[in-house]
């Protein structure tokens, strides 16, 4: 059994093709996933989701792309948005400075330590985005865990080596979506292989950077298989115990996600 930890569900890629997804999904192993809020404001849309698909669970949080509209959300208000049984984390929040027409640095920093504290208080994970920050993302962590610990993942690890050191000192977990197939990810498989194996998750990030061998397509749920079997060759394990290993730590991090399915 796999867990796809971070997909997006809601995105118009999707919209014709849901109950396709998911089939395929589950038909690969990929028993349940996590479709990924992008803004608060969409709560009511990843709950829809969530209560319409059973092997779907969802978070609620703002992308730091979407920081500049949503810049002054509350804590409180994040955290008042995770009663619901399948709503099992915080975010995705962070730092990107990729893009020219980013939200200014001080707004993604106050977007993201808002997310902090509302993971702080309700004791859900917080899912991290950071790209091109590194410095910056492990001055606000450090920070903030010196305020009071929280648990959290650094999604979608394309980041150097010593962000990914810092995140598992700090007690964070480090999740591989398909970018670690391409052939030239060569440096970010040498970090999975540093990184502590009661740490390592898996997602797809869907449908955004298919793993090889589906590369260039729509990515969807079903491919966090192929992300998991590029991850086990990397760690030379077999693939069930890769599977076994991931799926054992995603209910670690995310423990609401156990008592949301006897709910």
């Amino acid at each position: 059994m796999l867990v796809d930890s971070h997909c997006h569900l809601d995105f118009p890629e999707f919209a014709e093709d849901m109950p396709g997804v998911i089939a395929r999904a589950q038909a690969a192993g990929v028993t349940r996933m996590v479709t990924i809020s992008t803004r608060v404001a969409k709560a009511d849309t990843y709950r829809a989701i969530a209560e319409a698909h059973p092997a779907v669970w969802y978070t609620v949080g703002t992308h730091p792309q979407g920081a500049g509209e949503e810049p002054d959300v509350p804590a409180e208000a994040i955290a008042a948005l995770t009663d619901h049984p399948r709503c099992i984390g915080i975010g995705e929040a962070g730092l990107d400075y990729h893009y020219e027409d980013a939200a200014p640095e001080a707004v993604q920093e106050r977007v993201l330590r808002a997310h902090i504290e509302a993971a702080r208080t309700t004791g859900l994970p917080l899912v991290i985005h950071s790209r091109d920050a590194d410095e910056h993302m492990e001055a606000v962590l450090r920070d903030e865990m010196g305020r009071g610990a929280f648990k959290a993942v650094l999604h979608c690890f394309s980041s150097g080596a010593r962000l990914a050191a810092v995140g598992v000192e700090l007690g964070l977990f480090v999740s591989f979506s398909g970018i670690v197939t391409f052939r030239r990810s060569t440096a970010l498989r040498d970090i999975a292989r540093a990184v502590p194996r009661d740490r390592l998750l898996v997602e797809t990030d869907a449908p955004f950077l298919a793993p090889e061998p589906h590369r260039g397509r729509r990515c969807e749920p079903a491919y966090t298989a192929d992300t998991a079997r590029s991850l086990a060759e990397t760690l030379d394990l077999p693939f069930a115990d890769l599977a076994a290993l991931t799926t054992a730590n995603f209910h670690r991090l995310f423990d609401k996600a156990a008592r949301s399915e006897a709910a």
